[in-house]
């Protein structure tokens, strides 16, 4: 991932997902996700420049939405 693609994603993920209660449903993946994209479009940032190093944006967004419930837990 480029590093502007990087730091992009690393603070929507932050902003999108950590900030607040989101569901690991394949509906709220799928959806963040889409919002993901649209906000990187927004920003002059491709999807393939987001998913250069990431792979499958949908998985790195569930895999945040896991890994924040893990630290609810704790």
């Amino acid at each position: 991932m480029s590093e502007r693609g990087a730091a992009f994603f690393g603070r929507w993920i932050t902003d999108n997902v950590m900030r607040g209660k989101v569901g690991a449903d394949i509906v709220s993946v799928a959806e963040l996700t889409s919002k993901l994209f649209a906000d990187a479009k927004a920003a002059g940032i491709s999807e393939e420049e987001i998913e250069e190093e990431t792979g499958s944006a949908y998985e790195a967004i569930l895999a945040a939405i896991v890994g924040s419930g893990k630290n609810d837990r704790a």
